[in-house]
This record gives C-alpha cells, sequence and structure tokens, in this order.
C-alpha cells in the first residue's frame, strides 16, 4: 500500500551518464562505433555459421543463437543509450521503460542458459567423444534453445507485471542509463529518494522475487557450467599428448572467457544492492554492450574452423560482386 500522496508518474528521467555535453558527445561517439561493430560482428557470425557447411555442428549451433540473443540484447539497450545522449531531455515512458526491462530479464536469462548449454556441449564432446552425435543429436540441441527461450520468458513474465502495479513518488528519475529491475527496486522510498523514481509501496514481495528468480537462474545455469568444466578438466589432464590437451583447452577457453565476463557483471548487477554508483553502470554496460560486442571476437580469434569460414565466407561474396 501507498504512504502519503502522490501524483500519476507516467515517464522517467535516464540521468546515469555525465550531464558535460563535450562528454556525451565523445560517449555517443564510442556507443555508436561499439553498436556498428556489434552489428557487424554478430550479423557475420550468423552469415557464416548459417551458410559454410563445415560449421553444421551443434557447436556451431549455439554460437549462431548466442551471436542473434547478443545482436538483440545490445539493440534493447544501446540506440535508447545514444538517443539520451543526443537529447537534453532523456525521457522514457513507464510503459517503455517496463518493455526495456522485460527483454533486457527475456534476452539476458537465454544467454546465460545458452552459455550453459553450450558448456554441455563441450563436456560431451570431450567426456564422451563416443556418444557425442547421440547426447547432442540436432534434436537435444533444438530442445536446449527452445528451453532456453522458454524459461527466460517465464522468468520476465512473473518478474515485470509484479512492477506494473507500483505506485510511483514524485521523484521520477533513474541514476541509470537503461530500465532494469534493480534501478526500480530501492529497498525502501526514503533511502536516495533522488536516485530513484519508485512510491513508497510495499515492494518487498517484488525484491523476494527478484532475488529468487536470480538466484535460480544464476545458479541453475552456473552450476552445469562448473561441473561441466570440473570433469572437462579432469579428462582433459588425463591426455597424454601435448597437442591434444592444448587443441581441448583452445576449444573451451573462449567459451570460458564469455562465461566469466558476462556472468559475473551480470550477477553482480541482479545481486548486490542498487547504490547508482559507477559499478552499477559499469556492470550493466559489461553484459549489455561490452559483451555482445567482443563474443564474435573472441570466438572467430581464437578459432581457426571460423576464421577459414570467414575467409571463404567473404572470397565467395567477392567474387559473386566481381
Amino acid at each position: 500500500m501507498a504512504l502519503g500522496n502522490h501524483s500519476t508518474i507516467t515517464e522517467f528521467i535516464l540521468l546515469g551518464l555525465p550531464a558535460d555535453p563535450n562528454i556525451q558527445a565523445l560517449l555517443f561517439v564510442l556507443f555508436l562505433e561499439i553498436y556498428l561493430l556489434t552489428l557487424m560482428g554478430n550479423l557475420m557470425m550468423l552469415l557464416v555459421i548459417r551458410t559454410d557447411s563445415h560449421l553444421q555442428t551443434p557447436m556451431y549451433f549455439f554460437l549462431s543463437h548466442l551471436s542473434f540473443v547478443d545482436l538483440c540484447f545490445s539493440s534493447v539497450t544501446v540506440p535508447k543509450l545514444l538517443e539520451n545522449l543526443l537529447s537534453k531531455t532523456k525521457i522514457i515512458s513507464k510503459e517503455g521503460c517496463l518493455i526495456q526491462a522485460f527483454f533486457v530479464l527475456d534476452i539476458g536469462g537465454t544467454e546465460t542458459l545458452l552459455l550453459s548449454a553450450m558448456a554441455y556441449d563441450h563436456y560431451a564432446a570431450i567426456c564422451h567423444p563416443l556418444l557425442y552425435g547421440q547426447m547432442m543429436s540436432s534434436q537435444v540441441c533444438m530442445r536446449l534453445v527452445w528451453a532456453s527461450r522458454s524459461l527466460s520468458f517465464l522468468d520476465a513474465v512473473i518478474n515485470i507485471p509484479l512492477a506494473t502495479n507500483l505506485n510511483f513518488c514524485e521523484t521520477r528519475t533513474i541514476s541509470h542509463y537503461s530500465c532494469e529491475l534493480p534501478s526500480l527496486f530501492p529497498l525502501s522510498c526514503s533511502d536516495l529518494p533522488s536516485l530513484f523514481p519508485l512510491s513508497c509501496s510495499d515492494i518487498s514481495i517484488n525484491i523476494d522475487i527478484l532475488i529468487c528468480s536470480t538466484l535460480l537462474h544464476g545458479l541453475g545455469t552456473f552450476l552445469p557450467i562448473f561441473f561441466s568444466y570440473t570433469r572437462i578438466i579432469s579428462t582433459i589432464l588425463s591426455i597424454s599428448s601435448t597437442s591434444g590437451r592444448s587443441k581441448a583447452f583452445s576449444t573451451c577457453s573462449s567459451h570460458l572467457i564469455a562465461v566469466i565476463l558476462f556472468f559475473g557483471s551480470g550477477l553482480i548487477r541482479y545481486l548486490m544492492p542498487t547504490s547508482g554508483s559507477s559499478l552499477d553502470l559499469l556492470s550493466s554496460l559489461q553484459y549489455s554492450a561490452v559483451t555482445p560486442l567482443v563474443n564474435p571476437l573472441i570466438y572467430s580469434l581464437k578459432n581457426k574452423e571460423v576464421k577459414a569460414a570467414v575467409r571463404r565466407t567473404v572470397g565467395k561474396y567477392l567474387h559473386y560482386f566481381r
């Protein structure tokens, strides 16, 4: 129940970035370059994986879906960030804010589940090579992808509608560059009122459900990754061939880097109390802007098959346009 009088808030002001026009201009150029490179990198990965016959394996099947998710994730937050850097008002409607929070939760959750599925794929390939075709059949791969999308959608459906019934205070500023549930759920209305737009409605249920869903989703995806790599490392260390160990470690290293970048920043953002500090901003930028940019680089620069496929694809299209 809301306490005291309050007006009906229909829009919020996003004030997470520096107000200096010169700094905003530099940030606009920086994030525009990041966004364009993210689009180019992930679209290239999608094109190469879908058209090159040498990459029609479960690992690249999951990687193509990861590239698509990264493309969507970046497009949910970065365009609005670019718009706000050019705008003086930096306004987002209440409905637009909740829609953005929905897709951040949905797409971010899908990425964690895809990374977990990719860890299982590496486990099957390294620890059970003779059963790999059976363990990672096309039906199993499709089910894992659809399960990732469905569970993340359910997570967002559980959390976001609860926020639509909240009453909002006079203060309507969000000390962030985008709308995410942690920024909308302060511990109380009196805490840092200039940073949070929420009213004095009882949001304890919202916070409890968000924390529980984050723990279930985070641990439910991280633990399979942890146990998969425990078995993978044990198997790799038992390989007598130095070249075999090196190849196995190289196969897994790209995925491990992607997991560390995404899980580290995501768990910091959704499990630590929101303070409106630069840590909140940097952790969000890490998983919503930086990770979608570097994932294609990680998987292409460290993978000879992808680099060869890129050369073949580029050569084929250059020949076509001659």
